[in-house]
């Protein structure tokens, strides 16, 4: 018999709250956490908000030693696993190290030390390039750390398939604790708000130029403009189902079911992707759509993604058959930290029965959605279905439920 995996403990670093508790009474308050950059001067580029983390002081949770070798992401990652360790009741010095890894999954590396060190390099000389350099931009430096912080020396990696991407790493984690490691850390954060990610982000042509917060970002909205990017997202601690029942841990719920796919190339005429890895989800969860109580959908909030989504959707539960919401319209799009924000956000609702909902959105009436409009709405949720999509093709699809 396969093992289920369930997940024990969760860190959120989020635009409209930091950790579990504020998050979530922020999500289900519908407060925006979308705003004029302030961590530049955003004044010269054609998109002006995002949403940023406001409050996290990274010299107050983190040594000082790992404060020169880390950029901001990593020092967000650190801090939401220490808080999903401490939410999971576990001690890493107390585990075996090569019984604990960490799978993460990242869509931009350490953009703003990047770009610290080749201001260094072009205005001062190589001299004055930091050693640290040479890692603290990659892709898998969260993953490193992380293992580095708690004595983790199990199976690691990361999973890069932009906003894909988180789902993909908590696939990769469950596949891992089946091949016998008791714990896995996973999800991901991301953060690149500065200028040269910035740039970064503008070539995407996808962009909300909007300067109102309450209307820049409108997933399945009759006037929907382009996205809001945003940082942050949400560490996972997954682990044996059995291993946890038997230390006494709680569980937020059970890794039931994945898919992914990858879109045909532009222009082919073949169907896209999306649909077939929500069906992969529900048959590897062994569910069938009536059994989903919600979909956390994308959003891209582009019309042509939006309505792939909605057919999608359509298709699989039929029209307006299933409640479906879009809580990244409080925080934009976190890029491969979304999609750990929202099964966090699905497992709490699992928690509290109760669905978070989408706001600012005047739903366009062609996408046949049941959306959870302005105020959460009550609701016996045991299933969660969560999609998450990625430039150049990416799909992902994850079936979450209560744990038996």
């Amino acid at each position: 018999m396969t093992a289920s995996v369930v997940v024990t403990g969760l860190g959120i670093a989020s635009p409209n709250g930091l950790g579990v508790k504020d998050y979530w009474s922020a999500t289900l308050g519908g407060k925006n956490g979308i705003g004029r950059i302030t961590r530049f001067d955003p004044s010269s580029y054609p998109a002006r908000l995002a949403g940023e983390i406001p409050g996290f002081v990274a010299e107050d949770h983190l040594p000082s030693r790992i404060l020169p070798q880390t950029d901001r992401v990593t020092r967000l990652a650190l801090v939401a696993t220490d808080w999903a360790l401490k939410d999971a009741g576990v001690d890493p010095a107390q585990m075996p190290e090569f019984d604990m890894g960490v799978i993460t999954a990242s869509a931009a590396g350490g953009f703003e030390f990047g770009q610290g060190e080749l201001q260094s390099l072009w205005g001062r000389g190589s001299q004055y390039v930091s050693a640290y350099q040479s890692f603290a931009w990659f892709y898998a430096v969260n993953s490193g750390q992380i293992s580095i912080r708690n004595g983790m020396k199990g199976p690691a990696g990361v999973v890069v398939s932009e906003g894909a991407g988180g789902l993909d790493a908590v696939a990769h984690a469950r596949r891992q604790i089946r091949k016998g490691t008791s714990l896995i850390v996973t999800g991901a954060v991301d953060a690149s708000i500065c200028p040269w990610g910035w740039v970064a982000q503008l070539s995407t042509g996808k962009l909300s130029t909007s300067d109102e917060p309450a209307r820049a970002y409108l997933p399945f909205d009759r006037d929907c403009r382009g996205y809001v990017p945003g940082e942050g997202g949400a560490i996972l601690i997954t682990e044996d189902a059995d291993a946890a029942r038997a230390r006494g841990a709680r569980s937020y719920g059970e890794i039931a079911g994945h898919g992914s796919t990858m879109d045909p190339r532009p222009g082919s005429g073949r169907e896209p992707g999306l649909r077939k890895a929500i069906e992969l989800a529900l048959a590897d969860a062994g569910a069938d759509p009536g059994d989903i109580d919600v979909v956390f959908a994308d959003g891209a909030g582009d019309p042509e993604p939006d309505r792939t989504e909605a057919e999608a959707i359509t298709a699989v539960f039929g029209a307006r058959a299933v409640p479906v919401t879009v809580p990244k319209t409080m925080t934009g799009r976190l890029y491969s930290g979304a999609a750990p924000l929202d099964l966090a956000a699905a497992l709490l609702a699992i928690r509290d029965k109760v669905i978070p909902p989408t706001v600012h959105v005047d739903p366009c009436p062609d996408h046949l959605l049941d959306l959870v409009l302005d105020q959460p709405r009550p609701a016996p949720v045991r299933s969660a279905l969560v999609l998450a999509r990625g430039s150049g093709g990416f799909n992902s699809a994850m079936v979450v439920r209560a744990a038996q």
